[in-house]
């Protein structure tokens, strides 16, 4: 089962990345308006692999902090696009016919119905933005 802290998510599957490490994703909502966000504090306290973490609501988006190195699954959002901004590290996204490198300062949406797999060939830090009843993990391959 997911580690899924906040809002009941019932159909994630498996916690593995296809490398076998687990996927931490909390999706409960860590700060309210007009409050700060220590975002160096998250990351460095962060000893996952692959970390995603909600900071804040958005009117009706939230903002994700990710911290990870490896790769995700294959899947896609029906109903949700993605957009990812690269702190630090080297953040890939493959498609089906292409991949999307992104460094530091570069950003990309992924839009609804697109199959990617997110990887990092290091450890990264990425922000995401994306609807609030999006469910992280998709819809697998």
């Amino acid at each position: 089962m997911w580690r899924v802290h906040g809002i009941g998510v019932s159909d994630l599957r498996d916690d593995r990345s296809p490398a076998g490490f687990s996927y931490n994703t909390r999706l409960d909502i860590l700060h309210g308006p007009l409050e700060l966000i220590d975002v160096a504090g998250l990351v460095n306290a962060c000893t996952d692999q692959w970390f995603n973490q909600t900071l804040c609501r958005v009117d009706e988006s939230v903002v994700r902090l990710g911290v990870v190195h490896g790769e995700y699954h294959w899947h896609k959002h029906d109903n949700e696009d993605e957009f990812f901004y690269v702190v630090s590290g080297r953040f890939l996204i493959d498609l089906e016919e292409r991949t999307i490198d992104l460094a530091p300062g570069h950003a990309c949406v992924v839009p609804k119905g697109v199959m990617h797999r997110p990887r990092a060939p290091e450890r990264t830090v990425i922000l995401m933005v994306e609807r609030a009843g999006i469910v992280p993990t998709g819809t697998p391959a």
